[in-house]
């Protein structure tokens, strides 16, 4: 298993995440979206493995303008905006090769075994 987990420095979740794999001896990358952010790559196979950009919104971001503004963009110009604004995104993002969860999910992440 190749883990990433992209998250926030704050997020509880993402310190879970973080618990559950080295719990279980599992080696994973932490990476802080705030800090070095994910690549425009690494975005879209994320969104591809989820089901689009939206599953990988967070409907709790502390943004609400930014988040009500992305409703009225096209497709493209909102990947590009979320992009730009990695706040926007819940964490974690659990990445194992192409398969990624967004949010705390040990259910799944006990299949990739």
């Amino acid at each position: 298993m190749n883990i990433q987990i992209f998250g926030k420095k704050k997020c509880f979740d993402t310190k879970k995440a973080e618990r559950y794999f080295k719990e279980r001896g599992i080696k994973y990358q932490i990476i802080d979206l705030l800090d070095k952010g994910m690549s425009k790559g690494e975005f879209n196979k994320i969104k591809q493995a989820v089901g689009g950009c939206h599953n990988m919104l967070d409907d709790k971001c502390k943004d609400k303008d930014l988040m009500a503004l992305l409703t009225y963009l096209s497709e493209e110009d909102k990947e590009e905006k979320i992009i730009e604004n990695q706040i926007l995104i819940k964490t974690p993002i659990v990445r194992n090769g192409n398969q990624a969860t967004v949010g705390y999910k040990p259910e799944i992440w006990k299949k990739w075994n």
